[in-house]
């Protein structure tokens, strides 16, 4: 066993001592049993994390019983939710590569057998996944589970998306300001991270498709006294597999890869899990080009429709319906979608864990015969304004927008655009364009949910886009283009684009343009000054310096 490096011989009896003193050693019969990280994201400024102490119990009491000796360690975290719309949003994406580095560090450094993995939110799963793979120790994830909706003492079903957009109607006098309190008390009603098809529930679900968690990872309530039970399940499966010698990078082949993708494209995930499933794919020395999607959502059918697409849709919904596996059973009718032959966690291939899967409510998950499109929900759109590429969900654009060609309205930071659009510069017809705010210019890259969040409540979510450099939450809906590369820091067309240059979106023919003919595109860009950064000390400063583009992964560079 790797762990042999600190606890056999004469000469770690010192190691031995210091293993006894934690407690988690309570006998010498220890020593010949596999050691198993629990590595855990419990803190209580998440919502989705704020009850992770208990799992981590769970998951320790279960490899206890399996035959393992248990380590409970712990990870940062951010939400996204509370770190919105400020200088904390910066932090975000960055954290990932902490995570990341951090599980690195601990399983490396105390040479464990094995790692159960209890993330929730956001860039927390794919830190986790990203560090795992860099160690390939056998894991398991097990999620914290998703939030339940909320609901008003009128009957509306709402969630954190609902409350963005009470603060833009409010800001237009359509609700009154005890109307958002109401909203705001019903939207996130206990823990679970948020409700709907947003990053955090997107990235779990993956993880089942990915085949790194038990089918139910995704979808079961955080609340659900299953949950518990699914922690125990898998905690309890982590022993085998260090015996087994199942290993992370074994599991996570190109097939798993493109069996993620499909999933996410037939539920119109959070266009965070392109740029987190690429960094993953880095991590695995695993190829993926990003044109790639596009090939793939063109045989995907869009089968599953759920919050920020539809306010009528949520993960309990999806659970309800059947789950993850029930959505993939519906998928492998498309020939040759996915490959069933791919290995899990389960010991079991990704066809033989769903194969008893059935679809329980065919108004949640529609057949491949029946689909809301016959195309994935999430695009690369490629121009002259993104040479390298750019993201939408498509799933949550509304019909009239699908094309547009509108005046750019550029701002060169979103807390400009935020000001703008709430005092009412925004105008029907334009295109919103925010930059300088991508992985190295933001810095980090942060979401947009609050200038989408305020162009929907103001009612112009159907009349304007928006494109960045920077990404979007996975509650963001409407025509939100983001992950524009080359980014405007690195001196990409974005950064040419000037008030008032006319703007063409083509979702179906996957492509975005500016007006600009190529001679002029280049004048513009040589005439501007040196990228000046915004933040010049501390991680992110570091962090800037290091950081590949979006089309990437927006990974750290390693080579200099």
């Amino acid at each position: 066993m790797r762990s042999d490096t600190i606890k056999k011989g004469f000469d770690k009896a010192p190691h031995r001592s210091l293993l006894k003193a934690t407690g988690c050693v309570s006998s010498r019969d220890d020593f010949s049993k596999p050691f198993i990280g629990i590595c855990n994201s419990f803190n209580e400024l998440i919502p989705g994390h704020a009850h992770l102490q208990e799992l981590g119990r769970i998951a320790k009491e279960a490899v206890r019983e399996a035959g393992g000796v248990p380590f409970e360690f712990n990870t940062i975290g951010v939400c996204d939710g509370i770190a919105m719309g400020h200088v904390g949003m910066r932090y975000s994406l960055a954290s990932r590569e902490l995570i990341a580095d951090s599980v690195e560090t601990v399983v490396e450094a105390h040479r464990l057998d094995g790692l159960v993995c209890i993330p929730n939110c956001d860039k927390i799963t794919p830190g986790m996944m990203m560090g795992a793979l860099r160690t390939n120790v056998p894991v398991i994830f097990v999620s914290g589970g998703p939030m339940k909706a909320g609901h008003t003492p009128s009957g509306q079903t709402v969630d954190l998306i609902s409350v963005f957009e009470a603060v833009g109607k409010c800001s237009t006098g359509e609700i009154t300001e005890d109307e958002l309190q109401t909203i705001e008390e019903c939207g996130c009603p206990g823990c679970g991270s948020c409700s709907g098809m947003f990053t955090a529930n997107s990235m779990n679900c993956l993880c089942e498709a990915l085949g790194f968690a038990l089918p139910g990872n995704g979808t079961i309530l955080a609340a659900d006294p299953r949950r518990n039970e699914l922690v125990k399940a898998a905690a309890g499966r982590i022993v085998d597999l260090v015996k087994e010698d199942v290993r992370p990078r074994t599991i996570l082949t190109r097939a798993a890869m493109l069996n993620a993708f499909a999933l996410d494209l037939a539920m119109g995930g959070s266009t965070n899990t392109i740029l987190h499933t690429l960094a993953i794919a880095s991590e695995a020395e695993l190829d993926f080009d990003f044109a790639e999607l596009n090939d793939l959502s063109a045989k995907t059918p869009y089968i599953c429709k759920v919050s920020p697409a539809t306010t009528e849709v949520h993960i309990e919904d999806v659970d309800r319906a059947g789950g993850i596996s029930a959505i993939l059973k519906e998928l492998s009718k498309v020939e040759g979608l996915l490959d069933l032959s791919a290995p899990t966690v389960t010991g079991k291939t990704l066809g033989e864990n769903i194969a008893n899967a059935e679809v329980l409510d065919r108004k949640v998950i529609r057949s491949v015969e029946d689909p809301y499109s016959a195309t994935g929900g999430l695009a690369v759109l490629y121009g002259n304004l993104a040479p390298n590429g750019a993201v939408v969900k498509t799933g949550a654009v509304s019909p009239s927008m699908m094309k547009h060609t509108g005046p750019a309205r550029v701002y060169d930071c979103q807390d400009d655009a935020i000001a703008g659009i709430m005092q009412g510069d925004v105008k029907s017809g334009d295109v919103v364009v925010i930059r300088y705010e991508g992985p190295r210019g933001g810095p980090g890259m942060p979401e947009m949910l609050s200038p989408t969040s305020a162009i929907m409540g103001r009612g112009l979510g159907d009349s304007v886009a928006l494109i960045t450099d920077g990404r979007f939450s996975g509650g963001s809906r409407g025509a939100c283009i983001g992950h524009v590369s080359p980014e405007a820091a690195d001196r990409g067309p974005i950064a040419a684009v000037r008030t008032g240059d006319l703007i063409t979106i083509d979702i179906p023919q996957r492509s975005m343009t500016v007006a600009l003919d190529d001679e002029t595109m280049r004048q513009r860009i040589e005439a501007l000054p040196e990228f000046e950064p915004k933040i010049k000390k501390g991680y992110l400063a570091r962090y800037a310096r290091m950081v590949t583009s979006a089309n990437t992964g927006a990974v750290l560079k390693t080579d200099f």
